[in-house]
């Protein structure tokens, strides 16, 4: 790796370039459901009327999705940040791959098939049902459903997990029922039983990531695996009663369910079983995963661990290995932004709570679990709160503010690089004070940023990974109205992430010492960011960087 070419004619600023990403923070187009419109924020206000400013996308193509119709997230959202670059992510990776045949005419696949064949055992898929493709979509799902049946594989099992995160916060019937119509289809004429086994709210079972709550993995373990938890007769009927019982709760968290039949569940996971876990996004899946495949784990009693072959959708960290076996190559990502500031004999400090902190290290570095230089580059993780977010809508933002100004005053670091959750987490609760809140917190931490940066005569970079609190009511696209419910004449609210663009600003309080512009490019998106703070810090972005959001001069 060759360090950078420093810039000629640019005098570097004394004090670190930070990069402040406000997770889930877009711009809004409806006031209705824009709680960042909403909310008094005095700072980033400022910020968009006296500095260097500009929008960019973070959703679609300009992040690696299959299309613009398709959300941005956190994942993708930090790959394209950290490397500067965009790459095929995992939605298409795996719509190409099926498409092609290249999943089912792999090595994998074939192993998986040619188990359950000679064993006479079980197939099974767990994975969110949902067609958000932010961590899977309905259609992979299907898809392997009716390759399994041709191939003759007798019996297979579905577990589902119920999103209402990135898809409408009460829409889980709709997947279940087209699943249960292709589940009745394969079927019909007798020659195989294929059904749903069990399932619950992606936040209330199996879903956990950075190891915040191993109970939430533990939970999806008993009903998955071992088949206990509340029983039904089918999965549709575990939904209706959980919302019963919990009114006003959103898929997402709706409690664990088992199917039975004749007294007795119809999918526990056996030895000799084969397991699919469709997920292809890792941070998610990387708990599960570890319970099936690791032989020293010790986070839960797993009580015995059945002897499966086991597969994920991708490989959810390369650098680890895990899993072993997946159906689909994930992105190569290299050359990113941390790598090459290593190279240069640059520090850095990366910070966030614990629900982002992966996505300000692993997905930031191109998926990479380790760092480039242990000598450079520092990282710190404060833990999150393990309550619902709308009951503390602000987060540990103080708390990663607090850690950003040591570093700034330390005078160590030359890039940093933080993570405020708050828009994105506590958007996908629908709560619409809570997010207000959220976003206020996050503009309390920027203008403490805008100061200490003030002091060091550094430059702030303040912008987003993708939209959510922007647009909270889901919109009736005939009406060119807000969605009500035809009953209670209430707003719909959204729970997903938007298509909206995202705020960039670039606060540079010694503008006398240098000259700072938007640069004449259009359509840029979240990938310049890399870029741009290469290009603040005093050196030529990489060849290949999506293009510098700004132009600098001055020495």
């Amino acid at each position: 790796m060759q360090s950078l070419k420093s810039l000629k004619d640019y005098r570097k600023p004394e004090g670190p370039v930070v990069l402040a990403i406000m997770d889930g923070v877009g711009i809004g187009t409806h006031p209705e459901g824009d709680m960042v419109q909403r909310a008094s924020t005095p700072h980033l206000d400022w910020l968009k009327a006296n500095v260097p400013s500009t929008q960019l996308k973070a959703h679609g193509t300009a992040v690696g999705m299959p299309s613009d119709d398709d959300m941005g997230n956190s994942e993708v959202g930090h790959n394209a940040i950290g490397c500067g670059r965009v790459y095929a992510q995992g939605a298409r990776l795996v719509a190409e791959a099926i498409a092609s045949r290249r999943l089912f005419e792999g090595e994998v696949w074939k192993e998986l098939i040619d188990a359950c064949l000679q064993k006479q055992s079980t197939l099974h898929f767990i994975g969110l049902l949902s067609d958000g493709n932010v961590h899977t979509h309905i259609d992979h799902l299907l898809a392997m459903l009716r390759e399994a049946k041709e191939a003759g594989v007798k019996r297979a099992r579905v577990h589902t997990l119920l999103d209402g995160r990135d898809v409408p916060p009460t829409s889980a019937l709709v997947y279940v029922e087209r699943l249960e119509k292709v589940l009745a289809e394969l079927n019909s004429d007798g020659d195989v039983d294929y059904a749903i086994a069990s399932g619950g709210g992606r936040l209330h079972i199996t879903m956990d990531r950075y190891e915040a709550d191993w109970p939430m993995v533990e939970r999806g373990w008993n009903v998955h695996v071992r088949g206990i938890g509340p029983e039904f007769s089918s999965a549709h009927e575990a939904i209706k009663a959980h919302r019963a019982a919990r009114p006003g709760v959103i898929d997402q968290d709706l409690p664990a369910f088992v199917i039975v039949r004749d007294g007795k569940p119809v999918g526990p996971i056996m030895d000799g079983d084969s397991v699919i876990l469709f997920n292809f996004r890792g941070d998610r899946a990387m708990e599960l995963t570890r319970a099936f495949t690791q032989e020293d784990f010790d986070k839960f009693d797993r009580a015995p661990r059945p002897d499966v072959l086991f597969a994920g959708m991708m490989q959810y960290d390369g650098d680890l290995g895990i899993p072993e076996k997946f159906l689909v190559q994930p992105p190569a990502i290299d050359r990113t932004m941390g790598e090459y500031l290593a190279a240069t004999g640059l520090h850095q400090f990366a910070i966030s709570e614990t629900q982002k902190f992966g996505h300000v290290t692993y997905f930031f570095n191109g998926n990479r679990t380790e760092k480039f230089s242990k000598e450079l580059e520092d990282y710190k993780e404060i833990r999150s709160d393990l309550v619902p977010f709308e009951q503390r809508p602000w987060m540990k933002a103080g708390e990663i503010t607090d850690e950003v100004i040591k570093a700034i005053e330390s005078g160590k670091y030359q890039f940093i690089r933080l993570n405020y959750p708050n828009g994105d987490m506590v958007g996908h609760t629908g709560n619409l004070l809570a997010v207000e809140i959220s976003v206020e917190a996050v503009d309390l931490g920027v203008g403490r940023l805008m100061e200490a940066i003030r002091k060091a005569k550094g430059i702030l970079v303040v912008s987003a990974d993708h939209g959510n609190a922007d647009d909270m009511v889901e919109w009736d696209k005939k009406a060119d109205a807000p969605a009500k419910d035809a009953e209670t004449g209430a707003l719909k609210l959204k729970t997903a992430h938007s298509l909206n663009p995202v705020p960039c600003h670039i606060f540079d309080p010694s503008q006398g010492e240098r000259t700072i512009r938007i640069a004449p490019h259009e359509d840029l998106g979240i990938s310049s960011l890399a870029a741009t703070c290469i290009t603040l810090m005093g050196y030529e972005p990489p060849e290949g960087y999506t293009p510098s959001i700004v132009d600098v001069t001055g020495s």
